[in-house]
């Protein structure tokens, strides 16, 4: 028999339903309610940014299971009610309805929120891609459109870049690194993408910020960039990174510095959890707080949860690891690598457009990424498996 009567997961997107579904596996038969702010049910969003923006899929395409599956769940969903506050003592979360909802384990999976640039609030023809109503608004806006800026050169915007160019448009990728995803990637690597983009007409304008917005009518008609450059755009996309969705967690007993900061176990509370971006854990592979927005880590972290939640629970140490589709290529990233690792080619070879690159550090191989070699990849990945499974060791 389960020690724990009722679970509230707060968040219904990946992490959330993960969870959910990782105790029914595990045999948890109690009640179980799962809240969200949106009034869509699961959905995936590495997609929002490629199929569903291009249109090759329709957004009901992205929901992670058919209301069949949800049904036989035998969970609770409470839709379209954003959490407003949280009692982690009592394990009370308030409703934005006027909800009040306890259980005996409760799980903070909320997620982050897109960040926008100040000058875009209420400037028409701007947007951020970070739920499905983003993606869906955004796809309409391209309708009509020639000339297209993205801000911001991570993992989004670069993979925003990709998709727009694809659909015929004219764009430009902006940001402060010297090429997209660098710190992602580092510079070996990074220097390849920003190739891979300019070799599609991606027009890319590294190392600067946005200064300013031109507007005609209460819409966007262009830009100026931190070096002196202007732009013109129809159509402005804004992918400057997020912030973790903790405001209704303020004053609730719950530590807070970027994310909700768990132990090992990712518990921030006794009968609290955290799962997903939302989440920041003490990783005792790298012996300090990671969080991670990656859709990987929100499954791999829920099953983590689910099994502490049941009493089964060991300390969470993954591998880092996230993959993203631009153009022709996939990139595989296992790992995380420090400033000072070095990076070598040990597989492949760029110019053949297929190959894995090893970041090795101070204490051995940190990070690996391959370049349309998948299996190659997870083979190479277990070089820096041992980097994450156990406590640094100090350099003899």
């Amino acid at each position: 028999m389960s020690p724990v009567g009722s679970v509230l997961i707060v968040g219904a997107c990946a992490g959330g339903l993960a969870t959910a579904e990782s105790l029914r596996r595990k045999g948890y038969e109690g009640a179980l309610t799962l809240l969200g702010a949106e009034d869509e049910l699961p959905y995936d969003r590495p997609p929002l940014s490629k199929q569903v923006l291009s249109g090759a899929w329709e957004p009901e395409r992205a929901r992670l299971r058919s209301g069949e599956a949800l049904a036989a769940l035998g969970a609770e969903f409470v839709l379209g009610d954003p959490a407003i506050g949280f009692d982690a003592g009592r394990r009370e979360v308030t409703t934005a309805a006027g909800r009040t909802l306890t259980a005996d384990a409760v799980v903070v999976a909320t997620g982050v929120t897109a960040r926008a640039l100040p000058a875009q609030r209420g400037v028409g023809g701007t947007h951020v891609v970070r739920d499905l109503g983003d993606a869906v608004a955004l796809r309409s806006g391209l309708s009509g459109a020639r000339r297209v800026v993205v801000v911001g050169d991570g993992v989004l915007g670069a993979e925003a870049a990709a998709t727009v160019r694809q659909m015929g448009l004219d764009v430009a990728l902006v940001g402060p690194q010297p090429a997209p995803m660098t710190d992602q990637l580092g510079p070996l690597v990074a220097g390849h993408l920003a190739d891979l983009h300019r070799r599609h007409g991606v027009a890319l304008h590294g190392g600067v910020l946005l200064d300013s917005l031109h507007t005609d009518g209460g819409r966007v008609s262009g830009l100026r960039l931190s070096d002196g450059t202007e732009l013109d755009a129809d159509v402005v996309v804004t992918a400057v990174g997020c912030t973790p969705a903790t405001a209704w967690l303020e004053n609730s007993g719950i530590d807070l510095d970027d994310g909700v900061v768990c132990d090992a176990h990712c518990r921030a509370a006794p009968g609290v959890w955290a799962v997903g971006d939302v989440a920041r854990w003490h990783h005792e592979g790298l012996g300090r707080l990671v969080r991670l927005e990656n859709r990987t880590n929100a499954s791999e972290q829920a099953l983590a949860v689910a099994s502490d939640i049941l009493g089964e629970g060991r300390p969470y140490m993954p591998v880092p690891y996230f993959w993203t589709d631009q153009f022709d290529v996939k990139l595989q990233v296992y790992g995380i690598a420090s400033q000072d690792a070095g990076a070598e080619v040990v597989e492949g070879d760029p110019a053949a457009g297929r190959f894995v690159v090893r970041h090795d550090g101070p204490l051995g191989p940190e990070r690996v990424i391959g370049w349309n070699m998948p299996k190659q990849t997870r083979l190479h990945r277990a070089h820096v498996v041992d980097r994450y499974a156990r406590p640094p060791q100090p350099v003899p």
